[in-house]
């Protein structure tokens, strides 16, 4: 398994793309600490299917330093080390209370979690990193940042979603060679938001994605865990678009 007595972190593991993630990990052999939010029933499932003698699953809000600090913290005292990071939590801000919300609080939202918590979880992961000689962190971006999309939350995602990718290669060089930054940049991917959508948007994703279909969340995970593991260990400051072709850069 290519992950073997590896341990990792991700962050937003108890549901979509993270709890993928968090699960190939498991597959592979890795040690895994899953964060979340709110939902501490699906992050016990997660922890439940990988094992619970081989998972840790804690309640951290990203957004703030000190909460991503403490899932760090928890982290080493349970496992000792850090080699996987993860930085896949984000705000919803299109679906129930995060759609209501004013323009002004979605930008706010989206820059506390996704761009702050990204901050934060590569300042944490980093840290340790350095002190044991290496590691590799994996941010999560969108596909739609390198060609627009001229909609509403086109305009959100793609403020907060640009600024981890950009963030993300400065910070590649900054930590190298020791540690490896690298970053996936999903497309329209089958969320439970994804399940929601009219079935007319639904297939004019099929039809202009090139692979016609949707992504699915283990499509995502199969990318993360070849980041994750020794195949990417020459890899740093790239992105891994993952959509089916439906944007080409």
């Amino acid at each position: 398994m290519r992950l073997a007595d590896k341990v990792a972190v991700v962050t937003g593991g108890s549901r979509g793309i993270g709890r993928a993630v968090a699960l190939a990990f498991g597959r592979e052999g890795a040690r895994v600490a899953l964060s979340y939010l709110r939902n501490e029933q699906a992050a016990r499932e997660v922890a439940a299917a990988i094992g619970l003698d081989r998972t840790l699953a804690i309640q951290a809000d990203v957004a703030t330093f000190e909460d991503t600090q403490r899932l760090g913290d928890a982290v080493m005292a349970r496992f000792a080390r850090v080699d996987i990071w993860v930085n896949n939590a984000g705000a919803d801000v299109l679906t129930g209370d995060g759609g209501e919300l004013s323009f002004a609080e979605q930008v706010d939202l989206l820059l506390r979690v996704d761009v702050k918590g990204t901050i934060h979880g590569c300042q944490v992961a980093a840290a340790v990193m350095h002190r044991q000689g290496g590691g590799k962190i994996i941010n999560i971006a969108w596909d739609h940042i390198f060609t627009g999309m001229g909609t509403h939350h086109g305009t959100l995602y793609s403020l907060a979603k640009g600024a981890v990718w950009a963030y993300s290669k400065s910070l590649a060089r900054s930590l190298s060679p020791a540690i490896r930054v690298n970053v996936i940049a999903p497309g329209w991917i089958e969320t439970e938001w994804g399940q929601t959508l009219a079935p007319d948007l639904r297939e004019r994703v099929v039809k202009t994605t090139p692979l016609g279909r949707w992504g699915r969340p283990e499509d995502v995970a199969a990318a993360a865990v070849f980041l994750a593991s020794p195949d990417a260990d020459f890899i740093t400051g790239q992105t891994i678009v993952v959509n089916g072709g439906a944007v080409m850069w």
